[in-house]
């Protein structure tokens, strides 16, 4: 794997592809800065050799050119602070004056440029736009695990211009190392852990799982799906009618390969989606009418975590209930403290997707796993087994 201990960046001007799409506040305030803090090493690491570090990166999703909600230069302060050094800012990413800003930087200074997004160009994979953006260094670099499965003009054709000057950052050498140890060579039992509102999305990670785990426990909103399969009653739960079949499905072929599919016995429900609701506790597959399920009961955070605290490798991507809401979080909770305990005990933890990694830190369990992707859509396609463009870009 071609990685940044394998170059001097002393004097080198270094494209750096990271993964800035973090959420901000209505005052454009960061709300988690964890992509930023993951892509900090490698940051430094280039800037230590006194290479010049251009940073680039796609913030939201904005409809057709400039949106000042979206502007990178919201991040500028912040990552100064981080990082300990002046970070300047460019309001353009490709150009002229974005090319003679550049060209007067110094030895270890970091430049931020503008949104990528702000450009149709990005997502449309534009070979020319690569191009312009090449043009602006000597050395690529992905970091950006978090858009690697997207064939997009900085992460996947851009790498074209730098035949024998791509690298991996350190951020996206960790997240497919950390992906292959639970991939290659798994200990037993292996647990995998799949919440989420919908099984859309979903489906072909459930698939390749049930060739891989020994243990797939089913949790969330898309659990209701399943029990409605089952033949069940489950009120005014989210169900997802075209995917009752598949769900029978796959029912199915878990027994076939040998799988435990874990599915909740118990359901915590409320009379309507509010925080204050009044509440009641059912069989998942006998929910009174009127009555939409929100979380897993006692029963299923027993079974689960029995499963779990065996497990001596976990995958998590998708909370177990509406963890936002207090009265419909201890189902998620729950989980995540018996994947941590299990870790305690000598297990592999793998946690990634935005709610997983949301929750994890709203109950101060970060430091407590193994390891936790930043990348969500990007960890699921990769456990598929699909190749991701970005990666594959860089070892092409």
């Amino acid at each position: 794997m071609k990685n940044i201990g394998d170059i001097s960046f002393n004097g080198k001007r270094v494209l750096i592809r990271v993964d800035f799409n973090v959420p901000l506040d209505e005052n454009f305030k960061i709300t988690d800065d964890s992509r930023i803090v993951a892509a900090i090493p490698t940051i430094k690491k280039i800037i230590d050799e006194g290479g010049k570090a251009i940073i680039i990166s796609h913030l939201g999703r904005p409809k057709s050119g400039y949106e000042e909600r979206f502007s990178l230069k919201h991040i500028v302060s912040y990552l100064s602070s981080i990082l300990k050094t002046n970070v300047a800012f460019n309001d353009d990413c490709i150009g002229k004056n974005t090319a003679n800003v550049v060209s007067k930087m110094n030895n270890g200074e970091v430049l931020l440029l503008e949104n990528l997004r702000f450009y149709k160009e990005e997502k449309l994979g534009d070979k020319l736009f690569a191009k312009k953006l090449s043009e602006l260094a000597d050395v690529y670099v992905n970091d950006a695990f978090g858009t690697a499965h997207r064939a997009h003009a900085s992460t996947a054709i851009i790498a074209q211009f730098f035949p024998n000057n791509k690298y991996f950052g350190l951020l996206l050498e960790k997240e497919i190392t950390s992906l292959e140890v639970v991939l290659k060579n798994p200990k037993k039992p292996f647990t995998a852990i799949i919440g989420g509102a919908k099984i859309t999305g979903k489906i072909d990670v459930i698939l390749s799982l049930l060739d891989k785990v020994d243990n797939l426990i089913i949790g969330g909103g898309m659990a209701y799906t399943f029990a409605k399969a089952a033949g069940g009653n489950i009120g005014n739960s989210l169900v997802e009618e075209e995917k009752i079949s598949l769900a029978k499905e796959l029912i199915d072929l878990a027994k076939v390969k040998g799988v435990n599919l874990c599915l909740p016995r118990d359901s915590v429900n409320a009379n309507k989606f509010d925080n204050s609701a009044k509440t009641n506790t059912s069989e998942i597959t006998n929910i009174s009418d009127g009555w939409i399920g929100l979380d897993i009961g006692e029963k299923s955070i027993r079974d689960f975590s029995e499963i779990i605290s065996a497990s001596k490798t976990i995958i998590w991507n998708g909370p177990m209930g509406v963890f936002e809401m207090s009265n419909f979080e201890k189902g998620t909770k729950k989980i995540a403290n018996a994947i941590c305990k299990a870790t305690q005990m000598g297990a592999y933890s793998l946690v990634g997707g935005g709610d997983s990694v949301a929750a994890i830190k709203k109950f101060g369990l970060a430091n407590k796993v193994s390891y936790i992707s930043t990348g969500g859509g990007a960890m699921l396609e990769y456990l598929e087994g699909k190749l991701l463009p970005g990666v594959d870009a860089i070892l092409s």
